[in-house]
């Protein structure tokens, strides 16, 4: 994402550093989670009383919303412009990501509709035209945050600005590049409402679980236990019977062999702080330089598994946790908006839960009190999101390599087999320039 935000090779140590930070983040939001339930379970009225502050969040997130798919969905027709100029290998791996992210979001919807997470709880609808009856003091601060826009206008405008830009070639380039700019800007601002998610968090627990008792934090353990279960299902099952047909690879082998990488990950909650790392182990496996350098960053902007298995699962259950189901109608439509709207969950702390808030914005409104029960176990599920994404990334470029015949069979079998080990000392000092070439090739690199 190095490119996609305009900082150079030489900020790359300075970010690396910066993820610390978020360990602060996710440490606040566990605490203020366990704080959150124990008030509601303890002080039931206090817990209710402290609904304002899960609002507030919500009205941030939701702010967002906007800026975000339209900056995102922009540059998004811009990558695929560039991933097809490359040939057949962008063209296969475009293919390939579409449907195996489809693919995920309806394992997401049948996983969802077999459990019916948030059962039960029938918490309150959000009435946008219905004034809270909360303090003069509290409805004057909520009233400071903007309003929200629409999601489904912002979209289709987005999609057709995207493809103006593409058809004005070298003319739309500084157009393209102010609107690159533009979604620093917005993912900076995401990032500095990201640190106020302790408070939404606690504010929202607390209220959820004044009101309904044990039974919210029994809905959120089974939904957070689900999404782990289906990721790692997908994973072994789907990505690994697809590698074991395609290429003969044995799953566990590419991911003990990528051992290193999924500790990064695990530790930052975040795929992109792997990438370059993956780039280099990639090749190192024998997979060319071209494939590598157009799959991996095409991947992470379109080949998010993990992410629509999060989105498709979290939606159904604030639908059922607000008493208002989906119907299979209103499913599959929010399932194709999410497809689309999916590319705006880039590598962002946040983007992923404005992108939910988006989805059910869209298509139900009523719909978005239930997303702040959604905010205190957001970051419980980033790292399943997270590893999940970085599998079906590595997977698709063995399988891509592959299916275009650009990949050395007997190397693979050497190197997952430990005959021929990855040197570290190699990737750290040669491989900057394949990731600033990677990034070049695919400026909008996506997690979470």
């Amino acid at each position: 994402m190095a490119s996609q935000r305009g900082e150079s090779l030489g900020t790359v140590e300075t970010r690396r550093k910066g993820l610390d930070k978020s360990h602060y983040l996710y440490i606040a939001v566990i605490a203020a989670v366990i704080l959150g339930a124990v008030v509601g379970l303890l002080f039931p009225e206090v817990g209710k009383s402290m609904k304002p502050l899960g609002d507030g969040f919500i009205k941030l997130i939701k702010m967002m919303i906007a800026p975000i798919i339209f900056c995102t969905i922009v540059l998004g027709i811009g990558s695929i412009a560039k991933a097809a100029t490359v040939g057949k290998v962008g063209g296969l791996a475009l293919g390939y990501f579409v449907a195996m992210s489809t693919f995920a979001l309806g394992i997401g919807l049948v996983v969802g509709n077999l459990i019916h997470p948030g059962e039960g709880l029938n918490l309150t609808p959000y009435d946008p035209n219905k004034k809270a009856e909360v303090d003069s003091t509290v409805a004057f601060l909520l009233g400071i945050i903007p309003g929200d826009i629409p999601v489904l206008p912002t979209l289709f405008a987005a999609i057709l600005v995207g493809f103006a830009l593409q058809k004005m070639g070298p003319q739309g380039a500084p157009v393209l590049k102010a609107i690159g700019h533009g979604q620093v800007l917005v993912f900076r601002i995401l990032i500095m409402i990201m640190w106020l998610a302790p408070v939404g968090a606690f504010g929202a627990i607390a209220a959820v679980v004044g009101a309904t008792g044990f039974q919210a934090i029994v809905s959120m353990f089974t939904l957070m236990a689900a999404f782990y279960i289906t990721c790692a299902l997908f994973i072994v099952i789907v990505l690994g019977g697809l590698l074991k047909v395609v290429t003969g690879v044995n799953i566990f082998k590419l991911m003990k062999y990528l051992g290193r990488e999924y500790l990064l990950i695990f530790s930052t909650s975040s795929s992109e702080a792997a990438l370059p790392r993956l780039i280099a182990k990639l090749e190192h496996l024998g997979i060319s330089k071209p494939v590598v350098g157009v799959t991996v960053p095409t991947g992470y902007s379109f080949n998010l598994d993990g992410t629509a298995i999060y989105l498709t699962m979290a939606s159904l259950f604030v639908a059922n946790a607000m008493g208002t189901p989906l119907d299979l109608g209103a499913q599959i439509s929010l399932l194709i908006f999410m497809i689309i709207a999916s590319k705006g969950a880039a590598g962002v702390t946040g983007a992923g839960l404005a992108t939910l808030a988006a989805g059910l914005q869209a298509h139900a409104p009523q719909l978005l009190g239930g997303v702040g029960m959604i905010v205190g176990i957001d970051r419980f599920m980033s790292e399943a999101r997270a590893l999940t994404n970085f599998t079906g990334n590595a997977v698709a470029t063995v399988l891509i390599g592959t299916w275009v015949k650009e990949i050395d069979n007997k190397q693979v079998g050497e190197v997952l087999s430990g005959q021929a080990p990855f040197d570290e000392q190699t990737m750290i000092a040669g491989h900057g320039e394949p990731q600033a070439k990677a990034s070049e090739a695919q400026p909008a690199l996506a997690n979470a």
